[in-house]
């Protein structure tokens, strides 16, 4: 009679599992059976074609089986260790609309199309890939409209500020639901807060008088104004409607439901880019970007919007200072001083950002989550629409957490070694940083809660 040890018996468990895995014969079929045309296909589409496509800002199309197939390993790789698709998001924590996640079970599907070669299958049964609008996230735009002039770009290697005025005439008011930011150079533009100027017909005789492009850190901002000609005939200012339009790495656009946000457009206007932001540059080169306008019926709603941290309505707390050789946690908060609902957040950190984590308490001391980025990448930054609003009663408070990496082990630490760094005054370069939670958001009314933001 044989004696068995523990060991033994594990070890002889251990093998005669391989040898089932090795030896069963479904298992390998199933495997085999994963094909391009019926399972790999529909996953590319649905979270990779959008952004990989002619046009769009993914470096190569992903829309052929040639296209995938030849990327095969590539894919496998970024997948597997979920670098692609990019969503910075947990979405154990909360979630948004568009979120984009590839599941356990289908990364496991590309790797073993993969292991087993990559196989097209039947060709016949290839569903037919999503159709796009050519230059835009949102669809057809109503109008597009162009910059006045192409922007030169020095080859220096250092950031550019600039302020652009892109004025407009039409033949009535009218109003717009959303205006969509198209960067000629996506490489290039960092980011743009752009502000519309509403001018009443008497008071401009002309709106595309003045120079359309300034640098911004070459002047006051009294003086870029009258560069710009910004002004009403008579000099006094228009009225000014800020973050009509906005430009982040990554950004994804929202269209809200009919009767909420947008504004009206007068005859006569500009948008006014203050501060669009090009990064450095080795070479000479030139942007032309351009504005989709979509037209809308007058808002039963306009939206409001609150920012919190660098150049907003709290401090940030310790002051946003980065020692070197430190990774080091900021704070800031807000109280409610109404019931919100909240529609849309943008957290923002630069370079040395780590982590992030947003949430309210409320007055009976329950926790509302907002947003958790347990990886900080600042090359894709969202405007994160949550799937309906989410509300926030009065008296609540906001909070605000970034944990920034100063270290030689950041990657993307723009110095070495490192250097103290600051938001310098709310500077936006990417070598200074920033700390910011924005906040788009409705006054409360019954029934908010309900309401679906996903496009239909």
């Amino acid at each position: 009679m044989k004696r068995y040890n523990k060991y033994t018996f594990l070890l002889q468990i251990i093998l005669s599992s391989i040898l089932f895995s090795c030896g069963n014969p479904e298992k390998k079929e199933e495997t085999k059976n994963i094909t391009y045309s019926e399972h790999i296909a529909p996953i590319i589409y649905q979270h990779c074609t959008n952004c990989h496509r002619p046009g769009a800002v993914g470096p190569f199309s992903l829309i052929s089986y040639k296209d995938v197939s030849k990327r095969a390993k590539l894919i496998r790789f970024v997948t597997e260790t979920r670098f692609m698709p990019p969503w910075p998001a947990d979405n154990t924590y909360t979630h948004f609309i568009d979120e984009n996640v590839l599941s356990a079970e289908e990364i496991n599907t590309i790797k073993k199309w993969v292991a087993n070669g990559s196989p097209i299958g039947d060709s016949t049964k290839i569903p037919a890939p999503p159709l796009f609008t050519d230059g835009s996230l949102l669809g057809k735009p109503d109008l597009v409209i162009q910059m006045r002039e192409a922007i030169k770009i020095k080859g220096n290697n250092k950031d550019l500020f600039l302020t652009v005025k892109v004025p407009y005439e039409f033949s009535k008011d009218t109003f717009v639901k959303a205006i969509e930011y198209v960067p000629g150079n996506a490489k290039l533009v960092h980011h743009l807060n752009g502000h519309y100027i509403k001018y009443e017909f008497d008071k401009k005789k002309n709106v595309y008088e003045g120079l359309n492009i300034v640098n911004s850190d070459e002047f006051t901002p009294m003086e870029v104004f009258k560069q710009l000609s910004v002004t009403n005939d008579d000099g006094t200012f228009p009225v000014l409607t800020p973050s009509a339009v906005n430009y982040l790495p990554g950004v994804s656009y929202t269209l809200y439901p009919q009767g909420i946000g947008g504004f009206k457009f007068n005859r006569k206007g500009a948008i006014l880019l203050n501060n669009i932001h090009y990064g450095p540059s080795r070479i000479d080169t030139t942007d032309n970007s351009y504005f989709n306008i979509f037209f809308g019926n007058k808002p039963e709603r306009p939206t409001m919007e609150m920012q919190l941290g660098t150049l907003g309505i709290s401090q940030i707390i310790p002051p946003l200072l980065i020692p070197p050789n430190e990774e080091k946690t900021f704070y800031t908060q807000t109280k409610a001083l109404m019931d919100m609902s909240i529609l849309t957040i943008n957290p923002h950190m630069h370079l040395l950002g780590k982590s992030y984590l947003a949430f309210a308490i409320k007055p009976d001391g329950d926790t509302i989550p907002l947003i958790r980025i347990k990886k900080w990448d600042f090359r894709w930054q969202y405007f994160y629409t949550f799937t309906k609003p989410v509300i926030i009663p009065q008296g609540s408070i906001i909070y605000a957490y970034g944990t920034f990496d100063n270290t030689k082990n950041n990657p993307f630490n723009p110095f070495t070694p490192p250097q103290q760094v600051s938001d310098r005054s709310g500077s936006m370069k990417t070598t200074d940083e920033m700390f910011q939670f924005i906040i788009t958001y409705l006054p409360y009314k019954a029934g908010d809660e309900n309401i679906d933001l996903r496009r239909k």
